[in-house]
């Protein structure tokens, strides 16, 4: 899978996790190069606190596109050291 928004692909791995039609991939397969602080938080019943990244990409951001659970609940375990993303980044094969 790889995950590409503003041209750039932001994440790519053979190794990813679908959870509620979202594809998780490992925090290592994140190109942090275009990866900016973000200190939004939001709360899932069932996976926990997430926290997010902003995406830097050619000058344009694109604020909190990048969610993941450091410390997820016990039934969203799978989900730890992963990151997720929305707001227009395009995830294929």
């Amino acid at each position: 899978m790889k995950a590409t928004w503003n041209g750039v692909t932001i994440a790519e791995s053979d190794d990813t996790v679908l959870v509620e039609g979202n594809h998780y991939f490992p925090a290592s397969a994140l190109n942090r190069d275009y990866v900016s602080f973000s200190n939004h938080k939001s709360t899932c019943p069932w996976k926990g606190m997430a926290s997010y990244y902003s995406l830097l990409v050619n000058g344009e951001l694109n604020t909190d596109a990048v969610w993941y659970y450091a410390d997820p609940k016990p039934e969203a375990e799978m989900v730890r050291d992963r990151v997720a993303f929305w707001k227009g980044v395009k995830v294929s094969e």
